[in-house]
Order: structure tokens, then sequence, then C-alpha cells
């Protein structure tokens, strides 16, 4: 135990050394990949904008450094422009607003950063399809596309924001819909060997089960890595907020898929079912995700159970750390490599991803012994 905690606590101050200087560099902006060496900044609409200021509010909870602080709140508040606009809000606004209005909610009880949390948790909340018991995801990417009936495994993670509202508000019709689209997940994405579709597809209309879709994995019926750390830790909140044993199952399953699937560093590949011949690239962000899952079910099983997904969890982080960490390369913005965004598309493949620094710095965090989350209601 002494020497794990050693390692956590060198590994957080030399995040705490890069962040501030590229903090000084990338400021109140909204950075997605790291192409050569440089993090690319994107609109504020983007559903990685919540990652920078959620990954300073991290350091300032534990620093207090006031530099952190003021660059969140910046980013924040320049997502206000993304409210009003809303043709490009979509699913993504639990990972946007969980990052930077709840964050600043719980670490400073500012009451305009609750005002903005509930108001977007309503336009999530009104993004449910009653008839298939779905949040839809995306809005069309092109003129005359049609995808009002496309639900994705991702969404899990955006859930919380809407455990949240009903928390803040005593209001349960948030929850209500959070419930029945995990429901949706357990029946429709997640396989019984524990590996999960990234998209499905439902009628708009009648909310029947059409089909699934790759999406960012190899194929409907591969294992995207990163989907199943969504999965992973996503089940695992729905477990925390609602005490409903079949979540608990459910993100056990996925856990163990994941687990035991991992090769022998720790760090997964980017899709777990891949051909001979495609590259089995890396996805450094997949493992920091499910690394933070499987730490926060150690917390919530039996003490006989709770070994497996601590070690596991910390593994993960120890070998990222060790193995894909930019911490002396000064020509790096980035903070963790081998990160794998899209490879179907070929985008950013094998470089540092802004989610994957944000959820290594969350992992570190929970070995620091930090248990408030800003995905969590704090009970």
């Amino acid at each position: 135990m002494v020497s794990n905690q050693m390692w956590v606590n060198e590994a957080w101050e030399k995040v705490h050394i890069k962040v501030k200087k590229t903090s000084e560099k990338i400021g109140a902006t909204f950075p997605h990949a790291s192409v050569n060496g440089s993090y690319q900044l994107e609109a504020p609409s983007w559903w990685t904008a919540g990652f920078w200021p959620g990954l300073l509010w991290l350091l300032y909870r534990e620093t207090k450094e006031n530099s952190f602080k003021e660059i969140a709140e910046q980013c924040e508040e320049k997502l206000d422009s993304v409210i009003t606009d809303y043709y490009k809000l979509d699913h993504d606004m639990g990972f946007m607003w969980t990052l930077t209005s709840v964050a600043r909610y719980k670490l400073l009880g500012e009451e305009d950063s609750k005002r903005r949390a509930l108001l977007v948790a309503n336009l999530l909340m009104g993004r449910f399809n009653s008839e298939g018991n779905y949040i839809r995801a995306w809005n069309p990417w092109h003129e005359g596309e049609d995808n009002s009936g496309w639900a994705i495994i991702d969404c899990l993670m955006n859930l919380s924001l809407l455990f949240w509202a009903s928390e803040v508000t005593g209001d349960p019709r948030y929850q209500h819909i959070a419930k029945k689209h995990g429901e949706t997940v357990l029946e429709h994405f997640i396989r019984s060997d524990g590996s999960v579709h990234h998209i499905v597809r439902f009628d708009p209309v009648t909310g029947e089960r059409v089909e699934a879709i790759g999406g960012q994995g190899f194929s409907p019926d591969s294992a995207w890595s990163r989907g199943t750390s969504w999965a992973v830790y996503g089940l695992t909140l729905l477990y925390k907020h609602t005490q409903e044993e079949k979540y608990l199952l459910a993100a056990k399953n996925v856990s163990h898929f994941f687990i035991a699937n991992l090769p022998d560093d720790y760090v997964p590949y980017w899709d777990f079912r891949l051909p001979d011949n495609i590259t089995k690239h890396r996805d450094s962000s997949a493992g920091a995700i499910a690394a933070c899952g499987l730490l926060l079910l150690s917390s919530l099983v039996d003490p006989s159970e709770q070994r497996i997904y601590k070690e596991a969890g910390t593994k993960i982080l120890k070998s990222l750390y060790e193995n894909y960490g930019a911490w002396e390369d000064v020509n790096e913005d980035g903070l963790i490599l081998e990160g794998t965004s899209h490879y179907p598309e070929g985008k950013n493949i094998d470089v540092p991803l802004i989610y994957g620094d944000y959820y290594f710095v969350e992992g570190l965090a929970m070995l620091k012994g930090h248990e408030q989350l800003f995905w969590s209601v704090d009970k």
C-alpha cells in the first residue's frame, strides 16, 4: 500500500506541474485531441467541452490554485452560448455541464452554476423518446439525415446530470427518465458475455428496436473498448444512484469482460474483437475511463469482491502513468499518449485525448482518497 501511494503522489505531482504549464497555453478554450504535440481546439458545442475545465476543477479541489478556478469558470461562461443556440445541443449535455456547472456548484455552491445545470437537465430530459424509452443521441450530421431513432452506450454517463437534478430539486421526473434509459441499455445494449453495442437504432415512432450499428467500433458485432468502458462506469453509477441490483450485476458482467480482455500491460486495444489484418492500436482513454468505473465499483460491492475491481483499476492507471505518460515531453500538451478517438473514420489515432487525460486524473484523485465524484449524487 505504501508503494502504491508513492507512485500515485508522484503521478499527481507530475500532472500538477504539467497542467500548470499547459493551462497558460490552452486557457479558456476547448481542447480535444493532441496533434503533433498541440491540443487541437474545438467549438464550445463539441461533446468534449467539459473535460478540460473538469480536469482543472479536479486540480483546484486539491490545490486551491486560483488560476485553475478562473479558467474553468471562463469555460463554463462560454458554454452559455451553446445553451441559447440550442441547435447544437445533443445527448452529451451531461458530459459538458456535469464537469463545469455541477462541478462548480458542488465545490463552491454557486447559484448561477446550479441554474445552468438545471436548465440543461431539462433540455436533456426533452430528448427522451417515451415510446422507445431512450434518450436520443445526435442531431442530424447532414441535411436530410434521420438519426432520431439512435441511442448510444456513451449516454450512460450523461444520466448523472439527471440524477443530480432530482437530488437538488426533489423532483423525481429527472431520475425516472434516467432509469428508463438505463433499462433500455440493459435490454438492448449489453450482450450476455458482457460486451456492448455502441449504437442501437430504434423506430422513433413505434419504439421498436431495429438494429445495432458498429459506430466507432470495428463492426456491429465487435467490442469497442471505449464503449465497454462507458458501460463499466455508467452502469456502476446507475447502481450507486438507484441501489437496484440489476445494474450491479450488469456492471460486474461488463467489468469482467473488460478485465478478461486486457493485454499484459492492462491498457486496452481500441476494439476487443478485431480481425488479424486490422492494426491493434491502443486506446488509453478507454483504460482511464474503465479504471475510474472499476475503482468506484470496488467501493460498492461486498468486501469479498472488492479486490478484483480495485486491483484492475489501479493496475490500469499505474500502467498509463509508467508506460503512456508524456511527463517529460515539453513539446506535448497531452498527459497520456496512445488514445484512439475514431478508428473507422481514421480520426485521431495514437494521440492524447482530453477525456483520457481527464479520467486519468480523476482516477488518481480516487486513489488519493477523494470520495466526491462530479458524476455522483452525494450519498
